[in-house]
């Protein structure tokens, strides 16, 4: 029997990209935890993944409590982020000199560090949550804005002469053509949103620096530190990583059942 037919599942895209990330991460961790005590690593410097485990068990349910508090806020900015993004771009194809008049104030959003701004919009807007709002939506919104503008845009000139052709208006091009065709871009920008998204609202709290019943990730990242709490740092750490990586998932899942009957980019 050949080692092809022997074994088939090999060969499965579904499989490899399961089992090869997974065999990846068990090999790190694997030498992570050998080094660790192999060098003798103290807890407080590097702590090894049997401690993190061990410390993910124990202070499971505070890190998973903070960890909805920074999901709610990541969630909010990110459909807050789709929602304008998706109007703004929408917008920017109306029009050329739309689109060159507004597009470098997207920009100007994208290069800003929002560590910079984030104080000022605390200030300026009295409710805390929804301050953590604007500052990830700003950090979030523009891989939706850039990804879906060039989406519409990217029309294949024979269609679009067709429809020219056929009279169709701007509105049944819209959303006969332009909208299918910026479909791919939509959700390559969301994958990147989701993650951002998330990474606008850890870092709206380091700003704020919001304790008590209402604290996020940030705020336990923070305690841990000035704690010398090492293991607990790393276990907060772990879910936000673990967090993002289900965010793009989900966002990957949700391109592949809305692309894969009809577009290249999710078949085969």
């Amino acid at each position: 029997m050949s080692t092809s037919n022997a074994t088939p599942w090999l060969s499965n895209p579904a499989v490899q990209n399961i089992c090869a990330p997974i065999l990846v991460g068990a090999v790190l961790l694997g030498l992570w935890q050998f080094l660790c005590v192999a060098l003798k690593v103290p807890v407080y410097l590097v702590p090894s993944p049997v401690d993190i485990g061990q410390t993910l068990l124990v202070d499971g349910p505070m890190l998973l409590g903070a960890l909805w508090m920074t999901l709610k806020i990541t969630f909010l900015s990110f459909a807050l982020a789709v929602v304008l993004g998706v109007a703004v771009a929408f917008l920017f194809v109306q029009s050329r000199v739309i689109e060159a008049s507004l597009f470098p104030y997207a920009i100007l959003l994208q290069v800003t560090p929002v560590v910079a701004i984030a104080p000022l919009i605390i200030i300026w807007v009295s409710n805390t949550t929804l301050a953590l709002v604007v500052c990830a939506t700003l950090v979030a919104i523009f891989p939706v804005i850039s990804n879906t503008v060039l989406g519409l845009r990217s029309v294949n000139p024979g269609l679009l002469n067709l429809f020219r052709l056929n009279r169709a208006s701007r509105w049944q091009t819209l959303l006969r053509l332009r909208i299918p065709s910026a479909l791919p871009y939509f959700f390559g920008g969301l994958r990147i949103a989701s993650g951002l998204a998330l990474i606008g609202a850890v870092v709206a709290e380091f700003v704020a620096g919001t304790g008590g019943t209402g604290a996020g990730l940030a705020y336990q990242i923070l305690q841990a530190g000035f704690q010398l709490n090492i293991p607990r740092l790393f276990a907060a750490l772990v879910l936000i990583a673990l967090t993002g990586i289900l965010l793009f998932s989900c966002m990957a899942l949700l391109a592949r059942l809305s692309l894969r009957h009809w577009h290249e980019s999710e078949q085969g």
